[in-house]
């Protein structure tokens, strides 16, 4: 399995939330890039934030957002 241009985009969306604050959410407006807008949506779909368009995250799009931030800061390392 690979990553696919959708879970790119899901991946950096859940990047642009704060993990550490319930209280900071996001907005992804109507005039923003279809694939942000989808990505927004599939997050939603999947119990990872509160609204179609972005919103704040659930406890479990908090747990999924450290991961990612973990998974870009082994990515992004020099070896």
């Amino acid at each position: 399995m690979k990553f696919t241009a959708e879970h790119v985009a899901e991946l950096n969306l859940l990047l642009q939330f704060d993990p550490t604050s319930m209280q900071t959410g996001i907005k992804v407006h109507n005039d923003a890039a279809p694939e942000l807008q989808h990505a927004a949506k599939s997050l939603f779909d999947k119990n990872l934030c509160t609204l179609p368009d972005g919103g704040y995250l659930t406890s479990e799009g908090i747990e999924v957002s450290e991961h990612a931030l973990k998974l870009l800061s082994v990515l992004c390392s020099k070896a």
